[in-house]
């Protein structure tokens, strides 16, 4: 780190051009549905950018789940001369054409969380088909012995979302050995709550309440939407999750949500941003992307990547987990509705 801020005195000696002033770096969101977005990416990559390189700037802007404001803001980047732009796709199909005229200009885009098509420099996520097996193994685990009689609905995420597929194929591959049936399956547009609140609805009157045990839901926004339609119909069945929303891991606590899953947000902002550094001072940054994949179309190969792990988290190790990393405070999780599901699970 010491070595990091040392030399990043000359920031950007080997990114200037374009009329760009080689010291700032571009950061696109996608939305902020989901509520890390605003609360943890944002604010962690900044913070680690500045520590690396305090005269850098960065230029941030959230699409909110609008394809055409994101590549507004991505053109306007380019405009400005940025050199170096840390991209998390609303579509990661449509940004080919944008990506790629990027790179003829010499700016290095590096896809944060969602693989965006074209030619990326680097790409930072997770393991997300061993996430979405993280999911059906834990379901699978929730039903117990009844797993092998059950019936799940699964709602998957966004359709633009290249996470989406990989999350769902891995569920899959568990839950289609270990489970009678997956009875209903929709993929829900932009991660939505209320249109997973329909969808479930539609499932409840297609199957009846006793034609589903379990529901997969790609998300804890979703299962949040899926578990109020599933309460109206009077009905309890396991509901899994992910991303360990605050809202998510109080229905854990509370016996309304059975599981969801944590990825530790921190490694991979900080990751990218120690690239995103690197790129605009003109060096490598082999190191941290020890890893290659491919983009979804196959188009591109070889994209140097680097991909973290994530865990299945229920009440029984939110302490150990969630509140051990300080992602959330005992007293942010444990509001009045919560506190006795709080102090039953041992957090105070």
């Amino acid at each position: 780190m010491a070595l990091s801020v040392a030399a990043c005195g000359k920031a950007g000696d080997g990114a200037k051009g374009g009329g760009g002033d080689g010291k700032t770096i571009g950061l696109l969101l996608p939305e902020n549905k989901t509520t890390r977005y605003e609360t943890f990416d944002r604010p962690l990559i900044t913070k680690k950018i500045q520590a690396l390189c305090p005269d850098c700037k960065v230029k941030y802007n959230n699409a909110d789940q609008d394809t055409q404001t994101q590549k507004k803001q991505f053109d306007a980047l380019i405009t400005q001369g940025v050199k170096v732009i840390v991209l998390d796709p609303v579509d990661y199909k449509a940004t080919r054409s944008w990506v790629d005229q990027a790179a003829k200009q010499g700016v290095k885009v590096v896809a944060y969380d969602r693989l965006a098509e074209g030619q990326i420099s680097a790409y930072v996520s997770y393991d997300n088909e061993k996430i979405g097996r993280l999911q059906g193994e834990a379901l699978v685990k929730a039903l117990g012995d009844q797993a092998k009689d059950s019936n799940v609905v699964m709602i998957n995420g966004s359709p633009t979302d290249p996470n989406a597929p990989f999350f769902k194929r891995g569920a899959h591959s568990v839950l289609d050995k270990q489970v009678k049936k997956v009875v209903y399956e929709q993929d829900i547009p932009d991660w939505s709550s209320d249109e997973a609140n329909k969808k479930m609805n539609a499932a409840i009157d297609s199957l009846g309440k006793d034609g589903i045990q379990a529901v997969y839901s790609a998300n804890d926004g979703m299962a949040g939407g899926i578990i109020t339609a599933l309460k109206q119909r009077g009905m309890t069945v396991p509901v899994g999750g992910q991303d360990s929303e605050l809202a998510g891991l109080q229905r854990v606590l509370k016996g309304e949500q059975a599981f969801t899953i944590y990825k530790q947000i921190q490694p991979q902002a900080d990751t990218t941003a120690e690239i995103a550094v690197k790129l605009l001072k003109g060096e490598k940054a082999d190191s941290l992307t020890p890893t290659k994949v491919d983009s979804l179309s196959g188009e591109v190969k070889g994209i140097p990547a680097k991909l973290y792990d994530a865990q299945v988290v229920t009440k029984d190790n939110i302490k150990d987990t969630i509140l051990k990393d300080k992602v959330y405070q005992a007293s942010q999780v444990c509001t009045a509705d919560v506190k006795a599901a709080c102090e039953a699970a041992g957090i105070k």
